[in-house]
């Protein structure tokens, strides 16, 4: 056997009956899915390699019938047929992720249009102080939701902890700089979770679109449990990147021991319990 030109021996079993058809397209596509790394393609991502040879899968029977030994060896013109259609592959995952945007975008507007929710000067402007609670207590819950601060707020807890007004706002400004990265990879990953969503749905058509019992059907319905299982993934993430301070970033800034401040924003949720405020 010529070990470089595996897919040329493997074509010369099949002509020589020693291979059925449907065994050598399968060999040539594990071939293609285990040697990723000898095309350049994707920039070395093999998650994207698995997805193009997904799509390319339906071609290699084409591919198969179409081939003649003449002057080169299935090796090189499976090779020819994968760098041709990766060019077309990228032209229509960037049409398929333009419209995926636009349409994402779409809704982001139509849903701030019709968001009913109070805004933030509606709602706490003119909410008081709670009286109870201790100067630095106050302090710690206007860092801990410091990304909805305004000046009018900060006036007043500065009335309360006797603090300078200008201090309170460095130390904010001193946690918008520790969430800045974090705020940009929220950005982020919300993008990339609702073009995750489009991925789920389109592998989910084109596997009911499929033959159950197929090999397509099969990487179909591979790709979509993956796909979705990484959708989850990257939800659970989301729902865990609040935009709120926390309380190590906290403790950083006011130069104190985190438990200091877990203990103080336990005591405010425990007087709001026993007021009534929250649920």
């Amino acid at each position: 056997m010529n070990r470089e030109k595996p897919l040329s021996d493997l074509y010369h079993q099949y002509t020589m009956g020693e291979l059925p058809r449907k065994d050598l397209e399968g060999r040539i596509y594990q071939h293609l899915l285990e040697h990723y790394d000898k095309y350049h393609l994707f920039r070395g991502n093999q998650d994207k390699w698995d997805e193009f040879l997904s799509w390319l899968y339906p071609r290699i029977s084409s591919a198969v019938d179409r081939y003649r030994e003449q002057g080169s060896s299935l090796d090189a013109y499976i090779n020819a047929m994968v760098h041709g259609a990766s060019k077309e592959y990228l032209r229509r995952e960037t049409n398929h992720y333009l419209t995926e945007y636009a349409c994402w975008q779409a809704r982001a507007e139509e849903m701030i249009l019709h968001e009913n929710e109070a805004s933030y000067h509606e709602t706490t402007d003119h909410m008081p102080i709670p009286g109870s609670l201790k100067p630095r207590q106050v302090l710690f819950l206007l860092l801990k939701s410091y990304f909805f601060a305004n000046d009018e707020l900060v006036e007043r807890v500065a009335g309360t902890t006797g603090m300078k007004p200008e201090e309170i706002r460095r130390i904010i400004e001193e946690l918008r700089k520790k969430r800045s990265n974090r705020e940009t990879e929220i950005l982020d990953l919300k993008d990339r979770l609702q073009c995750q969503y489009y991925r789920c749905l389109t592998y989910q058509n084109r596997m009911k679109n499929a033959i159950q019992g197929t090999d397509s059907y099969d990487i179909m319905k591979d790709r979509f449990e993956r796909s979705m299982k990484r959708f989850y993934s990257m939800k659970k993430r989301l729902e865990g990147m609040r935009k709120g301070a926390s309380n190590r970033m906290i403790a950083e800034v006011l130069k104190v021991p985190k438990g200091t401040i877990d203990s103080g924003l336990f005591a405010i949720k425990n007087y709001l319990l026993t007021a009534g405020v929250t649920e």
